[in-house]
């Protein structure tokens, strides 16, 4: 990776690459910890605190749909660079906008469009960015970039988390701000590293092309389960190590959302370290029946010891799903260009949406017996595993 670009080389671009995920993990999860702090502040109402969160993530949806027809046209390196000063946008207007405006809901509802339509272009644009570095060993390089969203999770859980209990709640004003650095930094990082193409200018597939293709098809049905099997988990594990273990809340998010992105993100950097001579395909396979494993595992186990550990099992097995995915189709398609990613990430979105919404309306359905709903969710790795064979069986023929 010699190329420069100025005095910067692509390794810089990898660097860059890995605050873009760090980014895009204080996009989604910040917020969510200072929710019961923002309901008491202003007065907001949970059913106005839960359209936050779907504002959020469909706006990134949004985003991820029209980038597959824009981004081409206005070019990676501006949208990347706007995409981080409207993260950082978003994440100090959290503090500014709502002690502003007459509606602080308003404002809040401003400064979530804000970060979620950058978070939405840096979920679209870092992957294939590092995809078109010239680097060996493709899929180990994307394993070990997507592992920096779960250290970027584990961060900002655990940092926040800190500043809230030492700091004071009356001081969380400080806490959006303080993330808001690292974006605006890396902003001025991307405008200046190098960045190179996927395919070359108006050679990439459109998306009616990629749409009249089956093995398309196949991967956003592997996207989609990916994205479930990890979020459908995710989303419930403090929950349910409160509600169904009897765990305490704040070991709740310890032995729950924290150890579940622990796990995977080891996972993401073993395969990166130590995967270079893998075959992806049965690697994905392999994690897809472990992943089938864990949810009945953690739903049906007689103690909290085996449940927690059927939790960890699925962080530990959803980690190569995603950035493996993206890379098998990139292989197979290697002239699937913006498009194919950015309808990948539209993919993985709607799972990571779907996921969590099935778990809740099973649970909900049964008494709000949430390991129910956490059993039921074992249809997504299967559907995974079924979706994998059928890519071994046609990948030979691609």
């Amino acid at each position: 990776m010699s190329r420069r670009s100025g005095a910067l080389t692509y390794r810089h671009t990898l660097t860059a690459s890995y605050f873009g995920y760090i980014t895009q993990a204080i996009v989604n999860n910040l917020a969510p910890l200072l929710f019961l702090i923002l309901q008491d502040r202003y007065g907001i109402p949970l059913s106005g605190i839960t359209l936050l969160v779907t504002v959020n993530f469909a706006i990134q949806l949004l985003v991820d749909l029209l980038s597959a027809r824009y981004v081409d046209r206005i070019g990676y390196r501006r949208c990347i660079v706007a995409a981080h000063f409207l993260a950082a946008a978003g994440l100090i207007g959290l503090s500014v906008w709502p002690e502003l405006l007459p509606d602080p809901y308003a404002g809040l509802m401003i400064s979530v469009f804000l970060y979620a339509v950058g978070g939405g272009l840096i979920e679209v644009l870092v992957s294939p960015i590092v995809e078109a570095c010239p680097t060996e060993n493709k899929a180990s390089v994307m394993s070990l970039l997507h592992s920096f969203y779960c250290w970027g999770t584990v961060g900002v859980i655990l940092i926040s988390t800190g500043f809230l209990a030492f700091a004071g709640k009356a001081n969380w004003r400080l806490l959006p701000v303080f993330w808001a650095v690292l974006p605006l930094a890396n902003a001025f990082f991307y405008a200046k590293v190098p960045i190179g193409r996927l395919t070359e200018e108006n050679r990439g597939m459109t998306v009616a092309e990629l749409g009249r293709n089956g093995f398309f098809w196949i991967f956003v049905l592997l996207m989609v389960t990916a994205g479930a099997s990890e979020q459908a988990m995710s989303q419930w594990a403090s929950a349910f190590a409160e509600k169904g273990l009897g765990i305490s809340k704040a070991m709740g998010d310890l032995a729950g959302p924290c150890v579940f992105s622990i796990l995977m993100g080891l996972s993401r950097v073993w395969y990166a370290r130590f995967g270079s001579g893998t075959d992806l395909t049965k690697a994905i396979l392999v994690c897809g029946v472990l992943c089938a494993c864990s949810y009945p595992l953690a739903s049906l186990a007689p103690g909290p010891v085996l449940a927690l550990a059927g939790c960890g099992l699925c962080g530990l097995s959803v980690g190569i799903m995603w950035p493996g995915v993206f890379s098998l189709a990139s292989a197979q398609m290697p002239r699937g260009g913006t498009a194919l990613f950015a309808l990948l990430a539209l993919a993985g979105d709607l799972g990571c949406s779907g996921g969590p919404t099935l778990v809740g309306m099973i649970s909900s359905a049964c008494g709000d017996e949430l390991h129910k709903g956490l059993l039921a969710a074992v249809i997504f790795p299967l559907l995974l595993v079924a979706g994998m064979a059928m890519v071994r069986h046609r990948a030979p023929r691609a």
